[in-house]
């Protein structure tokens, strides 16, 4: 019976974790979503711009670019901060202005690569357009979310009848092989000219941005800009013999991101300021004024020492004391390419934990921050495994050395195992979700 309780536990935490990625179409959504659960627990949003008055004991959060969000709750008393880091934006296409091309019978979307998808991985799925509407209200630019909430478009794939090389490799060319379809030209009856905007100077057809103002509630005129990016529309469910995996978009990362705001709403600090940050545009280099490489988490933690401490301890003082998880996602071990592994650093989806390190600091563990993740995982029963690059292979970077440039402080770099990272649709292990909330919340109990 114990064992079906612990079971349940875990399989609640993933289907947590899968609707709240089916209820976050684009980051804007992520980042909504995860305000409201703020809200919902009694954290006091705050603005950039007002003068903030803190209180010993109270949480509050900021959002900037309502794409990025910092968290935090105040104890009464406090050394330093423990920071756990994610991001809310995953590889997808990003809509261009003036996105209708006609061709034919067939009107196709304009988009561009945001990050470094799979490629390949898109093709032939059931796709929709989300993210942000910006619009003159009353001579004030709003931010309105939307959702086209619809199998909408398709990139389809050529026939292997008309590519025959197809199985031995194809190199996709994102401005004529990527293009959505999005409606055929002649729904009406009535056949299309062969023309776009670059050949013409016509007007582009505008019917996306019509829909998007429908499912907005808002007028097409008062348009005034757009985010729009692509989203995969298959919904993440469990899989495997005995449903011990999930497949899903999104994982990278938003598994961690909906961990670590799990973690820290059932925690309360004792001799730390919890903080719970969430950035955008890690997938592009995080250089932006909401990226990891902004000053956003630089100045809330320089307010927050102002409050705190009332200048009696700078941040630099208080960066000594603190500590920082960065989270995000993993490699495991590929069930058909177990080669692509290092020989001894080896995880596993269900694993637990996966501390990363990298001997070329991409990574910002060492053996300190190491042995004091392991520490809080050990206190929440949790098994941790390591990972690093093969040494002929090169591997991606992630937020920690980022935000270390800007606040200096010691860090860990983690994830949960993941096969076919940046993939259209992932796949990682259903315990792990669990397991990271119990040793992140163990970490924000401190």
């Amino acid at each position: 019976m114990g064992v079906k309780r612990k079971v349940e536990e875990f399989r609640r935490s993933a289907e947590g974790m899968l609707d709240f990625i089916e209820q976050s179409p684009s980051c804007f959504h992520a980042i909504d979503n995860l305000g409201r659960k703020l809200d919902v627990e009694g954290y006091r949003k705050l603005t950039e711009a007002e003068d903030w008055q803190l209180k010993r004991g109270e949480g509050y959060y900021v959002v900037r670019n309502e794409s990025s969000l910092i968290a935090f709750r105040l104890p009464k008393e406090a050394e330093g901060f423990h920071i756990v880091a994610s991001h809310s934006d995953s590889p997808t296409f990003k809509v261009k202005e003036n996105p209708e091309i006609t061709m034919e019978d067939y009107i196709k979307l304009n988009t561009e690569k945001y990050g470094g998808m799979i490629l390949s991985s898109w093709l032939d799925r059931p796709l929709s357009v989300a993210g942000r509407l910006v619009v003159c209200e009353k001579d004030r630019m709003t931010a309105k979310l939307v959702d086209i909430d619809q199998d909408l478009l398709v990139i389809p794939n050529v026939a292997i009848h008309m590519n025959r090389e197809m199985n031995k490799g194809v190199e996709y060319n994102p401005q004529t092989d990527m293009l959505p379809l999005f409606a055929g030209g002649a729904a009406d009856g009535s056949k299309c000219e062969v023309k776009t905007r670059n050949q013409t100077g016509d007007k582009p057809d505008g019917s996306l941005l019509r829909l998007a103002a429908q499912y907005a509630s808002v007028e097409v005129g008062d348009i005034m800009g757009h985010d729009l990016f692509l989203y995969v529309r298959d919904r993440g469910r469990f899989i495997g013999r005995d449903n011990e995996f999930v497949l899903s978009p999104k994982l990278d990362d938003l598994q961690c991101a909906y961990a670590s705001m799990e973690a820290f709403l059932k925690s309360r600090p004792d001799s730390f300021i919890n903080v719970c940050g969430i950035f955008d545009h890690e997938e592009v280099g995080s250089s932006t004024r909401q990226g990891a490489d902004s000053t956003f988490l630089e100045e809330v933690l320089s307010r927050i020492c102002e409050a705190m401490w009332n200048g009696k301890k700078s941040l630099a003082q208080a960066a000594a004391a603190s500590f920082l998880i960065s989270a995000d996602n993993a490699h495991a071990v590929h069930p058909n390419h177990p080669e692509k592994a290092d020989p001894t650093n080896r995880p596993y989806l269900n694993g637990g934990i996966v501390i990363k390190y990298h001997g070329s600091q991409k990574y910002t563990t060492d053996g300190m921050t190491a042995a004091r993740m392991k520490y809080w995982c050990q206190k929440a029963g949790v098994p941790c495994q390591t990972y690093a690059n093969r040494s002929d292979i090169t591997g991606g970077s992630t937020l920690g050395n980022i935000l270390q440039a800007h606040v200096s402080l010691p860090s860990v770099d983690i994830g949960l195992p993941q096969l076919a990272m940046h993939s259209a649709v992932e796949t990682a292990g259903t315990y792990d979700t669990e397991y990271a909330i119990r040793a992140l919340k163990e970490f924000y109990s401190e």
